[in-house]
Formats: structure tokens, sequence, C-alpha cells
């Protein structure tokens, strides 16, 4: 018999084959565009550090999420960006406030058509840039935070949200948030929970899409990348609460927390695909070192084959017109 007789190859020899036994495929279904809504704008303003990304105009988020349900989207991720801030982030609380608004427009344009989702987060309306209100020593407070969480997520609720994330890795979050929602008859709207959101140096472009006061770290409250097994205790803590949806932030520095989290849990996983993971590709691609599209597709699918069924991504809407012309 000829050496070798076992030849795997065979599986690779051309497109078509390869497409029949690939173990792993993305749908855009299960792509979502995180938004940038500024208020005040009459226009689209390019954030220079996120190649093709923009903090919208109300009326120009209602379009990009009409192109975003178009191409098969599964959902949209809001946030605001306000003129005014305040030590209580009270612009996030406030029912006219920016991102309450951006929701209903939202709402307003595509409907149930896909799903749409709220940041529960005081970061972008607090003059300091933390996640919560402060102590008079300058502390986050975790329990005053978690009232003002639960105000902000049945504000997004009553703007039509299908869904709000909690992302600032407050104790209890999720259980406050649920008890809210509940207590509003609002016990429909999902909770997408950031479970694993972890301190990491690649969220500075995010920090110019919403303009970030922030002055100092999060190292208090977002945890310590060197952490696997608290990853999971803080997972296990949010499905007791009544997450819907567990995530891990960031994803490709993390994806063997996502294939940990997937197999401690029997709730759909989700991970974030953050602003420094896409400025890097956009950046290698721009000088020539990397092909842009494939390393796109390969990083969304490498966040897939670990776990991750839901993926939020800058690159959703493009993705998912790749995604379509290749199947």
């Amino acid at each position: 018999m000829a050496f070798p007789s076992v030849r795997p190859r065979r599986l690779r020899v051309n497109p078509a084959v390869r497409r029949m036994v690939e173990e792993t495929k993305l749908a855009p279904s299960e792509l979502i565009l995180p938004m940038f809504v500024k208020e005040g704008l009459t226009e689209p303003r390019p954030i220079t550090t996120m190649p093709g990304v923009v903090q919208h105009s109300r009326e120009s988020l209602r379009k990009a999420a009409a192109e975003a349900v178009r191409a098969g989207v599964g959902g949209i991720m809001l946030f605001g960006v306000p003129v005014n801030k305040d030590p209580q982030g009270s612009g996030g609380l406030d029912p006219d406030g920016i991102l309450n608004v951006a929701i209903r427009d939202v709402i307003s344009e595509v409907g149930d058509a896909t799903v749409v989702m709220g940041d529960v987060c005081l970061d972008e309306f607090t003059s300091h840039g933390h996640c919560g209100v402060l102590t008079e020593d300058g502390r986050v407070d975790n329990d005053a935070t978690l009232e003002s969480y639960a105000t902000m997520a049945v504000a997004q609720a009553s703007a039509g949200a299908h869904m709000v994330g909690p992302s600032g890795m407050m104790d209890g979050q999720v259980g406050v948030i649920r008890q809210a929602l509940d207590a509003a008859d609002y016990q429909d709207v999902g909770i997408l929970a950031y479970a694993v959101k972890y301190a990491s140096a690649f969220y500075g472009p995010f920090r110019e899409a919403v303009e970030s006061s922030l002055e100092g770290d999060r190292r208090t409250y977002q945890e310590d990348p060197a952490n696997a097994r608290e990853a999971l205790r803080e997972v296990a803590l949010d499905v007791e609460e009544g997450a819907d949806i567990v995530m891990v932030k960031p994803a490709l520095t993390n994806l063997d927390v996502i294939a940990a989290v997937r197999a401690a849990v029997d709730i759909p996983v989700a991970a974030y695909q953050i602003s420094g993971e896409f400025a890097m590709v956009e950046a290698a691609a721009a000088n020539g070192w990397v092909d842009r599209e494939r390393a796109m597709l390969e990083t969304l699918t490498s966040i897939r084959r670990a776990g991750a069924q839901i993926i939020l991504t800058y690159w959703a809407v493009e993705a998912a017109g790749l995604l379509r012309s290749r199947y």
C-alpha cells in the first residue's frame, strides 16, 4: 500500500470541498454592531483611531441601523455621547437623554427586525469617566451605582430596548437590574451581561469614541487579565442573578476564557471584539502588512470557534456582506 494512505489534504482540494467540511461557520445573525450617537451632531463625525467608524447624528444613526438590518446583522448595541456630563452621570438616566432618545429613534426605524440593545454604564456620562458614582474620597461606590444602573435599565426598556447590557462590572448589577425590570413590568427585556470584562490596554480607541473623561484606571472593578478562575466565578454569579446571555470582553486576548465559559454554562455566550483589536487589524492592513478581509474573517472565526455564538464587532455589517457572498 502506498504511503501515506491517510491524506487529510483530500478535504482541502478546492473551495467547494473546504466549504462542505468547514467545522465553524459564521452567520450574519450572530454579529452585533456597536454604534455611537453623539448629542447635537448634524452629520457623522469620524473616529480617528477606528477607521470607518463614526459618532452618528440621530439621523445618520437611523440610516445606519436600517443598513445593518438589510445586511442581516443580528443586533445593534447603542452607546450615547452627551454634550454635558456630571459626577452622577445623570444624562444616562434621563429618559430624554441622548442614549434613550437614540433607542427610540432606532426602534421607530427598524422595530423588531433586529435586536436593539443599550449599554448600561455611566462612564460615557460622568465627568470623572468612571463607570459608577464616587464616594467623597474618590472610590467607586458599588451599591450607589447599582441604584443608577437600575434606573438606567428601566429607562432604556421604556424607550423600547429589547435587551440591556450592564457593562460596569459592579457586584450585583445583573440581579438589581433584573429586579428593577420585572418590577416595572419589563419581564421580556433581556440582559446581556458583561460577565467577564477585563481591564485592558485595548480599550483606547473606544475612549475616543465616547469622549471619555477618565483619569486613572478601572482596575478596582474590571477584572485582572491574569485571572481565569475568577472569570468563571463572575459568570456563575451573573447566571444565578438572571443573565440571559453572558459575555467575555476583550475577545481575542481571551479565547481560552471564552472556551471555558462555553463549557461552564448552558445559556448563550457572547464576546466583544473591542476597539483596539479592530484598530490593530485596520492599521496593519493600511500598511499592507495583512490582507484586511481575510484577517477580519479569520479573527471573527477564531472567536466563534472558541465558543461565542454572538460577537460584537465594528465589522458587523461588512463581515455580514462577505459571509453572504461566501455561502
